[in-house]
């Protein structure tokens, strides 16, 4: 069973509409107590929109923290109280790939940095692809102005990660987990 860990003290450093961020004080297996900074996040969702090729729908985005455009999913925060996570989900798909589903199923869930993040995220498999009509689509701002979106083959795509090229950890989980599904 092992030692149950509490926390005694949180200190919040800072509040923001993404994520908080608080120093915890722990108890310790060995009777002391050590401080942890945790980053409380509100969670994401993300897609692995697979078309009836077997073509996954990735997309270039830049991302500040890496200062550079990287391959990624579809995918988004879970910022919307209360909303299914499948219908947030659907919701990403059709602003950043202009895309619906006529089929979404949870495919596995990931917590990205579990050392000092809350951060969880669900991936889905969507299938059943359709676009959404031009007068409907999302007006992209910010870094979501110039996506790039392409489809590629779901084998590409796994090659991609193997080969450092896709290196999103949602987006490797998904990618991995529809490979194995779909073989």
């Amino acid at each position: 069973m092992g030692f149950e860990h509490e926390t005694v003290g949180s200190v919040e450093r800072y509040r923001g509409p993404i994520f908080d961020v608080v120093t915890d004080e722990v108890t310790m297996s060995d009777g002391g107590t050590a401080k942890r900074d945790v980053v409380r996040n509100k969670g994401a969702v993300v897609v692995v929109a697979l078309d009836d090729d077997g073509r996954v729908v990735l997309i270039k985005q830049y991302r500040h923290a890496l200062g550079a455009r990287i391959w990624e999913l579809p995918a988004g925060l879970r910022d919307v109280d209360g909303e299914d996570p499948a219908l947030t989900a659907a919701r990403e798909l059709a602003e950043e790939a202009d895309l619906t589903a006529g089929r979404m199923e949870k495919l596995v869930e990931v917590h990205t940095s579990p050392g000092f993040s809350t951060e969880h995220v669900l991936i889905y498999l969507a299938r059943d692809l359709a676009a959404v009509p031009d007068a409907e689509r999302f007006a992209r701002h910010d870094e979501e102005a110039d996506l790039e979106v392409i489809r590629i083959g779901l084998d590409e795509a796994v090659a991609m990660v193997l080969r450092g090229e896709i290196t999103n950890a949602a987006a490797v989980a998904g990618l991995l987990a529809a490979a194995r599904t779909e073989s």
